[in-house]
């Protein structure tokens, strides 16, 4: 008798685990695709109105996407996924564990081992979320007016408490792509134009009450009286760790720091962040550009867009696109690993485009990176940018 396929042997496994009540969880990994693919895939069984289904949580850097598929359907559906989007695929049933591998050359191969779990979880598919706005980030919610004195969220301030809790969720990710969240080494974190401090108190309680690890948060906010007042509160709360300071963001004296962040900084103060985050060698710098006045006066007429730029509007927005587009290319000049992504939705504001960097590589060594900011300036005829001092270095330039 022929030896069954690897691929077709999990997939029959898989089916078999829904049907009879063993199955515990899937986990597709190793992605094969660029960086707008999953990093992986996670199936848990669920009770719906239709029956039962296999819900898929697809977890990407900064966000998750869920779908549910009927369980008459997976089994094609996780063939189609190993060796075309993912190299590796668990399966976890109550009997066995169940680990196929398809390697970019040669076949696929099935191992397996003991169960990793004897019992099967709940099937119900309102599980509760861990929030990590819970009872303990009360004081601060409320001292800053997000909340009553009950813990109610104030309407008001409903769009407030969305933005926190989206800023901490993409903020969760990047941590752990930087590796933050399985070392327990404390870090320093710099929030610059910090305003109030709604994100400021929340990435704190993230790491200081919610994950429970040292932190040192700096918040640097240029009005001297917000600064003062969220300084106060955060005495008033026992927040250990966490600092404001008046100060601007080119000028504020900081410490050697792992991660600085800028949102909605006007004009060429995102780039002042930009620059200072790299100069200090942070792992981690995100911005959430505000408005764009430097590159509009510059902007050029290049074919084919030319007819298109002579709208005012459409021109607005090319500054816009390549304000941002000429940022995320200097970053990766400077080493970073860049996506650019929404930050929360225009029904909350419409300055809704965030860009993250992670340190990967060598500052300043990749001639590539510097071509292309060189072309793309050139093409826009853009003579000068905020971050035209960051060109000085690298590539034995002094």
């Amino acid at each position: 008798m022929a030896k069954a396929n690897p691929v077709d042997e999990f997939a029959e496994r898989l089916s078999t685990s829904l049907q009879d009540g063993t199955f515990v969880r899937l986990v597709f990994s190793g992605p094969i695709l660029g960086d707008s693919a999953p990093e992986k895939v996670l199936g848990r069984l669920v009770t719906l109105k239709g029956g039962l289904h296999l819900s898929l949580t697809y977890r990407h850097a900064t966000h998750d996407v869920t779908k549910n598929l009927p369980v008459n359907e997976v089994a094609s559906w996780a063939k189609e996924q190993v060796g075309a989007q993912f190299r590796s695929a668990l399966l976890s049933t109550t009997k066995r564990d169940w680990q196929l591998f398809a390697p970019e050359s040669g076949t696929a191969k099935l191992t397996t081992h003991k169960p990793s779990s004897t019992a099967a979880p709940s099937r119900s598919h309102d599980r509760p979320r861990e929030a990590i706005l819970d009872e303990s980030a009360q004081d601060w919610l409320f001292g800053l007016g997000v909340v009553n004195e009950r813990g109610q969220v104030r309407p008001l301030m409903a769009d407030k408490y969305a933005q926190i809790n989206h800023y901490l969720d993409i903020f969760t990710h990047l941590a752990k792509d930087c590796g933050w969240t399985e070392n327990r080494d404390s870090l320093t974190i710099t929030d610059m134009g910090c305003g109030k401090g709604y994100l400021t108190f929340g990435l704190w309680h993230l790491f200081a009450r919610y994950w429970k690890r040292p932190v040192r948060v700096i918040g640097v906010e240029a009005r001297a009286e917000l600064a003062n007042a969220a300084k106060g509160l955060g005495r008033k709360i026992g927040a250990e760790g966490l600092e404001f300071m008046a100060g601007t963001i080119e000028s504020v004296a900081l410490p050697k720091i792992d991660a600085l962040i800028a949102l909605h900084a006007c004009d060429t103060a995102t780039d002042d962040a930009i620059r200072r985050g790299v100069e200090l060698g942070a792992r981690l710098i995100i911005v959430a550009p505000c408005c764009h006045k430097e590159v509009r006066p510059q902007l050029g007429r290049p074919e084919p867009l030319a007819p298109v730029l002579e709208h005012g509007l459409m021109a607005e927005r090319m500054a816009e696109w390549s304000t941002d587009g000429l940022r995320g290319l200097f970053l990766e000049w400077a080493g970073y690993q860049t996506k650019m992504i929404e930050f929360v939705s225009t029904e909350h504001t419409p300055k809704n485009l965030m860009i993250t960097a992670v340190l990967r590589t060598e500052p300043f060594t990749s001639e590539a990176a510097r071509d292309r900011i060189d072309r793309f300036k050139e093409f826009f005829g853009i003579k000068h940018h905020a971050l035209d001092s960051l060109l000085k270095h690298g590539l034995g330039e002094s």
